[in-house]
């Protein structure tokens, strides 16, 4: 059963046959090397320094999936969620490198 919250446009409708379209559908992940992701590092998050990989395009599970890659690989902890993966410590060379691997497209923002 869907969740109702996700129904898209439609109050009532009159209509037998009607179906509900709903957001999750028209969303889907693109391939590795059509994503343009942003490799951000952030030194303000309590104190302590991260990785934030943002404008990934898909699913919850993808972004889940890539960020639990980078995190099993880079031997550290972090979120993936709202469409950003947070990965903890000062790994962006690392992380990089595994994106590259993985034939993503990515861009290293800021210093």
């Amino acid at each position: 059963m869907k969740n109702n919250k996700n129904k898209k446009g439609v109050m009532y409708s009159t209509n037998p046959d009607f179906e509900f379209e709903y957001e999750n559908h028209k969303m889907g992940a693109l391939p590795n090397n059509e994503q343009h992701l942003k490799v951000c590092i952030d030194k303000h998050r309590a104190g302590k320094t991260a990785v934030i990989i943002k404008d990934f395009i898909g699913t919850a599970e993808d972004l889940k999936a890539l960020g639990k890659l980078l995190k099993t690989k880079c031997g550290v902890g972090g979120s993936a969620k709202n469409g950003e993966i947070i990965i903890q410590g000062d790994v962006r060379d690392k992380v990089m490198d595994i994106l590259k691997k993985e034939e993503y497209t990515y861009k290293r923002v800021g210093g």
